[in-house]
């Protein structure tokens, strides 16, 4: 039988309601994702009208770049600074907040305030925080030098450690509460007659969070770790705003993404290499989502049914 009149209208207006979707992702997504696969075999540079294909030429160069292979291990000592404790205090509070034996007062204030950071603008928090840190009359060094901690004003900035951790602090602050919200829904989700059973059974609020909230948390937690690593590896605004815009000190909070906008966009132009520095980016980040995917998927053992090996 076909479909009635009434029935192709509406499958009409289905496809021009998302007709706006699918436009802007073609312009803005799509086409530039090709774009950049295309320019990442070429070798476009500054004001060059020509465009000729060299290959593998770009990846070959990246492969040995030893500045690409610092941004890249400079990434992920920043993304873990700010991840592993993210997650950890996250949990925690999402932990804490969704006891309802804990009659807690102003849990859902204590939600919103946490979510604020995520709403703020990367520019203005990095001018926050550089102004915060600034030497010689930062307000941190105010305080340091008031109580005695420090005989003399200390350039945060100049410091390899200490720009690291104030970097991995933002990214931290910023983003810990999506994180809240996240484990909280999932820890919403689970069952409270599983709860009651371990009661029943002799168990304690720890034995019930131990073998039972943080064991059914595994997928959140998962897409949690995948998420954050696809995010640390684009971490551009607040390392490229916080210094000079080139990593500063040292080059030692230059991430991925801001060593490509320094090669695109910044001295040589080179648009073709900075493109495949994008490519290599994409591909580290599938190789690790596929290896934790991997490391962390259920198994389940194999039963022996007898019969020869």
């Amino acid at each position: 039988m076909g479909k009635s009149g009434a029935q192709k209208r509406l499958g009409v207006y289905g496809y021009l309601f998302t007709l706006p979707f699918v436009v802007i992702f073609l312009i803005f997504n799509f086409w530039p994702t090709i774009y950049t696969f295309v320019l990442s075999f070429g070798n476009m540079r500054g004001f060059m009208k020509s465009f000729s294909f060299v290959g593998l030429a770009n990846f070959a160069k990246l492969v040995s770049d030893r500045y690409f292979w610092g941004a890249v291990g400079n990434t992920f000592i920043i993304w873990g600074l700010n991840f592993a404790p993210q997650l950890g205090l996250a949990l925690l509070f999402a932990v804490w907040l969704t006891n309802g034996k804990l009659h807690l007062i102003g849990k859902n204030q204590f939600r919103a305030l946490f979510y604020m950071p995520n709403l703020l603008t990367a520019a203005s928090v990095a001018i926050l925080f550089r102004s915060l840190f600034g030497y010689p009359v930062g307000p941190v060094n105010q305080i340091l030098m008031k109580f005695g901690l420090v005989t003399e004003s200390f350039n945060f900035f100049r410091s390899v450690t200490a720009s690291r951790l104030i970097v991995a602090f933002i990214q931290w602050w910023m983003w810990c509460g999506q994180t809240l919200i996240l484990l909280m829904a999932a820890i919403t989700g689970i069952s409270p007659s599983l709860y009651e059973s371990a009661v029943i059974d002799g168990a304690n609020e720890w034995q019930c969070t131990w073998k039972i909230t943080v064991p059914l948390l595994r997928p959140m937690m998962f897409f949690l770790l995948i998420t954050s690593m696809v995010g640390g590896m684009q971490m551009f605004d607040i390392p490229f705003l916080i210094t000079g815009m080139h990593g500063e000190p040292d080059f030692k909070i230059r991430t991925t993404a801001v060593y490509m906008y320094n090669v695109g966009f910044q001295g040589q132009n080179n648009y073709s290499y900075a493109a495949a520095i994008s490519i290599g980016m994409f591909i580290i980040t599938i190789i690790l989502a596929c290896f934790i995917n991997y490391i962390t998927k259920e198994r389940t053992p194999k039963i022996y049914k007898g019969g020869k090996k």
